[in-house]
């Protein structure tokens, strides 16, 4: 299973109660990185991915909890990423937990073992419904009961929304995970559009991608963000310079700074991971 990990030298597992720990969790990743408090600064990224692009099992991924002894610690907090590709958005004055099942029925289908799950969103005045697999909630409960469990856009929207404040005229933020998107465009700190697309290959992504262009009439002189699973050498990249030309990618920002050992590392990658703590 591949494995990489980030630690400075000054992290200490007996100061776990100074830390704060920051998990994601899906089918086909598990991660952590690890904030010091006192510092404000992350020291800490472990990576474990499925071999071969397979999904995990909930076996496997119990195993690789349990057996690593840091995740049994006692930490200051606990923050629980769960990323999916079924969520949908619903405005404050209309949503009601108990109508969440009811919610998710409109525009996504419930997997037999899913659980329906939400967040409350501070920008925009909303509710994020989302499922992730019933075994997988288990374990949250069971390993980490004091974290609440968060859909990825929690973060993602955070950051797009941060972002945006400061940049002319619109912005795209595209956030890829293994087979979906996340599309977000924003207008100085206000969200105009939010969707997630399916996608197979790169001829998906463009598709989806330049149809929401045409459709809100997108100028392709505006700022198009990455965040995920991409990377400058990618052929998404590629093909999107092909059209546009001003990409960046999205990192993470707030109250805290980075250990000299992630200097090499591709933030944007985590960015809903390390952004996770900036959001209440």
């Amino acid at each position: 299973m591949p494995f990489h990990e980030l630690i400075d030298e000054t992290f200490d597992k007996n100061s776990s109660e100074n830390y704060e720990l920051s998990l994601q969790m899906s089918p086909y990743g598990f991660s952590y990185c690890v904030l010091d408090t006192i510092r404000n600064k992350y020291v800490l990224l472990r990576v474990k991915d499925p071999d071969d692009n397979k999904a995990l099992t909930t076996e496997k991924t119990e195993e690789m909890i349990s057996s690593d002894d840091l995740l049994s610690c006692h930490f200051k907090k606990v923050n629980l990423v769960l990323p999916s590709s079924k969520s949908t958005l619903i405005p404050s004055p209309l949503f009601d937990p108990e109508k969440k099942e009811d919610y998710f029925a409109l525009n996504l289908i419930k997997d037999e073992n899913d659980i329906i799950l939400y967040n409350k969103i501070t920008e925009p005045d909303a509710f994020v419904i989302f499922s992730i697999p019933g075994p997988l909630h288990y374990l949250t409960e069971k390993y980490f009961p004091s974290a609440t469990p968060c859909h990825h856009t929690l973060p993602l929207i955070d950051q797009t929304l941060h972002s945006s404040k400061d940049e002319f005229g619109l912005l795209v933020q595209v956030h890829l995970e293994k087979d979906y998107f996340n599309l977000l465009v924003l207008e100085h700190g206000s969200l105009k559009f939010y969707n997630t697309f399916i996608y197979k290959n790169i001829t998906d992504v463009l598709y989806y991608l330049f149809g929401v262009y045409k459709n809100m009439g997108i100028n392709r002189e505006e700022s198009i963000w990455f965040s995920g699973r991409v990377s400058s050498y990618d052929e998404l990249y590629t093909q999107v310079q092909q059209y546009i030309r001003n990409i960046k990618f999205t990192i993470p920002s707030g109250n805290f700074s980075f250990s000299y050992v992630f200097n090499e590392l591709e933030l944007h990658r985590y960015l809903n991971l390390f952004s996770i703590t900036s959001c209440e």
